[in-house]
């Protein structure tokens, strides 16, 4: 790659913008319509969000993870409690997610506090995953060091030795997270960048829209 080559690397955006007059008041509405809309096109990954959290120092960090469930509540996703994002939560209980769609330039923000779910949803999701999954979750100390990845490789296969012919329970270190939406922004790619931003913010009684510039 040429010296200063990325400075160049753009695209324009043609499609259709976001109006007010197609952004339903609720905006829990309008995620779900382009949620539908970013499966029905095949976006690679369409529930992947990048997560931010905050240190206790202040720092903060993100990540992707994967969007499992979604409703009037919040958005739900699953973790190891001992991770670096877990201790984050554990200290400062409020994070941020960022989807990104670029086969349909679009982008959605959510803000909010973060919640442990139930352990009874978090047993029923852990269920639900493949075997795998299931058995890396009690393979992996997520986010300690560790000196080789021969570690992990042994680990599993002695799990699957334990476990085999029988059911793997969800580790009491691992489960969901609700992040309970305070401000959500959707952002809609448009020509010369003069691209549209709805954002709603939770209000008692409802949600208020806002519309801000570019």
């Amino acid at each position: 790659m040429k010296k200063n080559s990325i400075a160049h690397l753009r695209r324009e955006y043609r499609n259709s913008g976001l109006t007010e007059k197609e952004a339903p008041r609720n905006p829990l509405a309008l995620f779900e319509k382009w949620f539908r809309e970013a499966l029905k096109a095949r976006v690679l990954d369409a529930n992947a969000m990048a997560l931010t959290t905050v240190s206790a120092q202040g720092r903060p960090s993100a990540r992707m993870v994967l969007l499992k469930g979604y409703d009037g509540k919040g958005f739900v996703f699953y973790t190891n409690y001992q991770s670096r994002k877990s201790r984050d939560l554990s200290r400062h209980p409020a994070a941020s997610l960022l989807f990104f769609w670029p086969q349909l330039s679009r982008q959605v923000r959510i803000d909010g506090r973060v919640r442990k779910v139930a352990d009874r949803e978090s047993d029923d999701y852990f269920q639900s995953r493949p075997r795998g999954s299931q058995l890396s979750a009690w393979a992996s100390d997520q986010s300690r060091l560790i000196p080789n990845r021969e570690v992990l490789e042994k680990r599993m296969r002695e799990l699957e030795e334990k476990y085999e012919g029988r059911p793997v329970p969800r580790p009491p270190h691992w489960g969901g997270y609700r992040l309970l939406p305070e401000t959500l922004e959707f952002w809609k790619g448009r020509p010369s960048r003069l691209h549209d931003r709805l954002v709603y913010l939770r209000k008692a009684g409802g949600w208020k829209r806002e519309r801000l510039a570019p």
